[in-house]
């Protein structure tokens, strides 16, 4: 990869600077700012780049504007633009629409979080249109290409083209010119892979000895099996709650840049992401998008590679819904072993569920779900039961006392699948 000159396939560091100047009264300067909390719970120097912090709040504003400019430069955005995205690159481009008054047409799955189609029509004006198709970012993209070939509108990739890729590269130059100690390692949300493709070049050339760690969500963790796999592959199926990072296959340009630089790649449980949500929430007062965790997630993943070093975490945006709240609580909940659900065997007899919380039931154990239905046909009858504990060593002896006093069927949470239909 040529870094030095810019070439049409990869992004370059001219390309970079140009994109600095295109950005240069649109974006924030995010700060890097150093977390104490993180810092002594890891042992290490714990920076976080806050791109939670920009205009759209995230990162995607830089690589959709400085594309989406250097278009209208060309006056090639006569037909309109188009694009697909979960949400933050969609409001990038809605901004970037409105700034330029040119009409887009933004492709988003049906399962993107309300807020986030809110912010891209506030962005955007009478600029765009949103068009919900598909159930995840790949159906949507299918859909706007198919459009832009229609329509003849460009499409502006979310991440897997040398514009986009040299806009979000511009944040790597910004780290590095707020911190005048080495950089040990940098930890980078990846869903396609334009803002690690970004990093590294950059990083490559200006700071080599710098390690560049990728997190991805376990349920999408396209990035890592196609580092397994030697070749860019598509997964069938994905996890897409963390919705910012969900995608089946990243992209092919991105794979290519970043699959001989990249240190490690890192897949991070959904459920520990919700658990930081909250706790940077609860203890830094910073409300963040599941993609966003990503980085802060990972490091207790690599809690012995970085002690004593300087880490840079990438915060890469914080849309996140409110009404997703309880779903991050539970999955939190479900993720630390303190809220588990049981098929229970109940008696058809009265007093059944008063011997079952008297005999059963820790002294600090609580039901948060119960669904039953008294059949007078049968002996015993099933029942859904959910109950959450103090501590995750309190389980063993909850689901010994139900087997010992007969009541346990079976335990749900070692069967997701059902789990989601029962529950």
């Amino acid at each position: 990869m040529n870094m030095k000159n810019r070439t049409v396939d990869f992004p370059s560091l001219y390309g970079v600077e140009e994109a600095r100047k295109t950005l240069e009264n649109v974006i924030h300067t995010t700060p890097l700012q150093k977390s104490f909390r993180l810092s002594k719970q890891s042992g290490a120097d714990i920076f976080l780049k806050r791109e939670d912090m920009q205009p759209v709040r995230s990162y995607k504003i830089r690589g959709a504007y400085n594309k989406i400019y250097n278009l209208y430069k060309e006056d090639k955005t006569g037909n309109g633009i188009v694009c697909a995205s979960a949400g933050n690159h969609a409001q990038g481009v809605a901004f970037a629409c409105r700034k330029l008054k040119i009409n887009g047409t933004i492709f988003m799955p049906v399962t993107t979080p309300k807020q986030k189609l809110e912010q891209v029509a506030m962005f955007g004006e009478k600029y765009v249109e949103i068009k919900l198709i598909g159930d995840t970012f790949d159906d949507s993209k299918n859909a706007a290409i198919q459009y832009s070939k229609s329509y003849g509108a460009e499409f502006i990739h979310p991440f897997d083209d040398v514009e986009i890729i040299e806009g979000q590269a511009t944040l790597a130059m910004e780290i590095l010119e707020q911190t005048e100690d080495p950089i040990d390692f940098v930890f980078v949300p990846l869903g396609g892979g334009g803002l690690a493709a970004g990093i590294i070049t950059v990083f490559s050339v200006l700071s080599p000895k710098t390690k560049i760690i990728v997190v991805e969500p376990k349920g999408a963790a396209s990035m890592k099996a196609s580092l397994e796999a030697g070749v860019n592959t598509e997964l069938l199926h994905i996890d897409k709650f963390v919705d910012g990072a969900a995608v089946q296959k990243v992209g092919d340009l991105t794979f290519e840049i970043c699959k001989d630089h990249i240190h490690e790649c890192l897949a991070v449980d959904e459920g520990k992401v919700c658990e930081t949500l909250l706790e940077v929430y609860n203890k830094d007062a910073m409300v963040l998008e599941p993609a966003g965790a990503l980085t802060i997630a990972a490091l207790d993943l690599y809690k012995q590679q970085i002690a004593g070093k300087n880490i840079v975490c990438i915060v890469s945006g914080s849309n996140n819904d409110i009404t997703r709240t309880e779903e991050i609580k539970e999955r939190a909940m479900l993720y630390k072993g303190l809220k588990h659900y049981f098929i229970v065997k109940f008696p058809q007899r009265p007093g059944a569920l008063k011997e079952f919380v008297l005999h059963v039931l820790g002294t600090s154990d609580d039901i948060t779900f119960f669904e039953y239905t008294k059949r007078n046909s049968r002996e015993t009858a099933s029942a859904i039961v959910g109950i959450e504990v103090p501590s995750f060593s309190d389980f063993e002896g909850l689901l010994r006392r139900m087997k010992e006093a007969g009541y346990y069927e079976s335990y749900l949470n070692d069967s997701p699948n059902m789990m989601n239909i029962l529950i």
